[in-house]
């Protein structure tokens, strides 16, 4: 039972619980949006009362693509949000922190080790090394 007890405690699990309850509610936000906002909007601008009544018939099955544009119009106004407010800020963070190589330092060919850059011999392997440009 403590075994479960320190699985259910990790720090990765409760912020998965809470990235995921936060997802569901910002999905939601923003279907409302989309449902009572943009929808709406758009449906007056072609003259429909309801966008989301938007259908046509074929053999008396009933296609509402105007639902289907809700949802489509949701994935996107989603997809944006996400590449503004969290891919565009992380890439930036991880191009700051990213770190650079040492300059008083090289890899030997051999080993692979990283060695000073104006060793003439490898510390791990013995090999002789290049001179360094």
């Amino acid at each position: 039972m403590s075994g479960f007890k320190a699985f259910l405690m990790r720090g990765n699990l409760v912020q998965l619980a809470v990235a995921f309850v936060v997802g569901v509610t910002f999905a939601t936000l923003v279907t409302a949006l989309v449902t009572d906002l943009f929808t709406p909007l758009i449906a007056a601008i072609i003259g429909q009362p309801r966008f989301s009544s938007l259908a046509f018939t074929v053999n008396h099955a009933v296609f509402h693509y105007g639902l289907v544009a809700n949802a489509v119009i949701t994935f996107l106004l989603v997809a944006l949000v996400l590449y503004f407010v969290v891919i565009v800020p992380y890439q930036a963070l991880v191009a700051r922190t990213v770190k650079e190589p040492d300059p008083s330092t090289k890899e030997c060919p051999e080993c692979l080790s990283e060695i000073p850059i104006k060793a003439s011999r490898c510390a791990f392997c013995t090999s002789v090394q290049p001179p360094s440009s």
